[in-house]
């Protein structure tokens, strides 16, 4: 199926089902961190960390694939008149949004895996600025996550692919089958 089709069809369920997109637990504890300043939310769904970032003081640019997902966040940004500007684009041709070397202060990825965007996130990142990632592993107790196995972790992948990066935290969490780093550009 073709990507775009999927998760538009995921999001249409979602938006019934919810009356505004949660944040990440784990990025919401990070606020003494989160001081502002542009942000970047790659595959941002229906935009819970980008509402979030907004209400710190970010400036968000969201990206999705899915046209579903950036209406939905456009119609909430024009509502409360939030810093955050949705675009669509397909997070394999990232090239086309023509991202600056050192511009973000903070970069997002909550639930997608594209190990190509590592050398993208480790050049826009600002010196002293963060990255947040959290995403399936392929943790021994949750081999049968409904995820290909191309798009998940490998115990250890993050701290490895970030290594020279000031690790804040990091955490793979076997029960829940996911791997999640948070860690600031030296």
């Amino acid at each position: 199926m073709n990507p775009r089709i999927k998760w538009n069809h995921k999001h249409k369920e979602r938006i019934n089902q919810l009356e505004e997109p949660a944040p990440n637990d784990r990025l919401k504890t990070l606020c003494p961190y989160l001081t502002g300043g542009p942000a970047l939310d790659l595959a941002c769904g229906l935009g819970g960390n980008s509402l979030f970032l907004a209400r710190l003081n970010f400036q968000v640019q969201a990206i999705d694939i899915s046209d579903v997902a950036v209406k939905y966040l456009n119609e909430i940004v024009a509502k409360q008149k939030l810093a955050i500007y949705p675009k669509l684009c397909d997070l394999t041709e990232i090239s086309n949004l023509h991202l600056q070397k050192n511009s973000f202060r903070l970069v997002v990825i909550t639930n997608y895996l594209d190990r190509s965007l590592f050398p993208v996130v480790k050049s826009i990142v600002k010196e002293d600025g963060y990255f947040f990632m959290e995403t399936f592993y392929m943790s021994p107790m949750h081999e049968n996550q409904g995820v290909s196995n191309q798009y998940k972790l490998q115990p250890g992948e993050l701290l490895a692919e970030f290594g020279e990066w000031k690790v804040l935290f990091y955490e793979e969490n076997e029960p829940k089958g996911r791997q999640t780093i948070f860690c600031q550009k030296c």
